[in-house]
């Protein structure tokens, strides 16, 4: 069993001041509003609800931190999956754009424990000037990036593929980059994501 589906929720928190001390290894998960960021979530955990997929996209406004009890000592963790809210749906209001802007781009540039990060792009869509903002907010910071092209199932094979070139090369400023079509309802790429954000966490699980 995958240590992801052992993952619980922990805390919620509106300022990067209310999280927990940066002890153990973090994953976060970062992505347009409605790009299926709780959908990847729940399918990776092999739960349901674990996150919350609000009806109104970026209604989310909310760190939230998923623990991944250790196996040896179940009082601790082993790590953390890390839900950071959607940017850039149209209707939300200016001044929470940029708050949202300043809570993304402290924790992405500040939080010693980050491990990985995982960047989920509607494959649709592609590299969003969002996401291309984004993407220059980690460059900078070395962290490796798992992007998750969600929504691959509405595309054919030769397609998807096409696809995960435009994106490594939009997104050449990030060095450790690797690209992956991912469905969360045809499960698409779920394996290889599943095994990237578990080595994050624990190195020792993959080889």
């Amino acid at each position: 069993m995958s240590i992801l589906h052992r993952a619980r929720f922990t805390v919620s928190a509106a300022r990067l001041d209310q999280l927990p001390a940066p002890t153990v290894a973090e994953v976060c998960f970062v992505g347009r509003s409605n790009a299926g960021k709780s959908s990847a979530i729940n399918v990776l955990t092999n739960q349901k609800r674990l996150a919350f997929s609000s009806k109104t996209p970026g209604r989310t406004r909310l760190i939230n931190l998923f623990g991944i009890p250790d196996p040896i000592d179940p009082d601790q963790a082993l790590g953390f999956l890390v839900d950071l809210p959607g940017y850039g749906y149209a209707s939300v209001a200016r001044n929470t754009h940029e708050q949202w802007a300043d809570i993304l781009g402290g924790y992405l540039r500040e939080r010693s424990s980050l491990a990985g990060i995982v960047l989920l792009i509607d494959i649709r869509r592609g590299v969003t000037p969002l996401d291309q903002r984004l993407a220059d907010w980690i460059a900078p910071t070395g962290r490796p990036v798992l992007a998750l092209l969600t929504k691959a199932d509405k595309f054919p094979y030769g397609q998807r593929i096409k696809a995960v070139t435009a994106v490594r090369k939009q997104l050449a400023a990030i060095g450790a980059l690797y690209t992956v079509p991912f469905s969360a309802t045809h499960r698409i790429g779920l394996e290889e994501a599943g095994a990237y954000i578990e080595n994050w966490i624990s190195p020792k699980v993959v080889p």
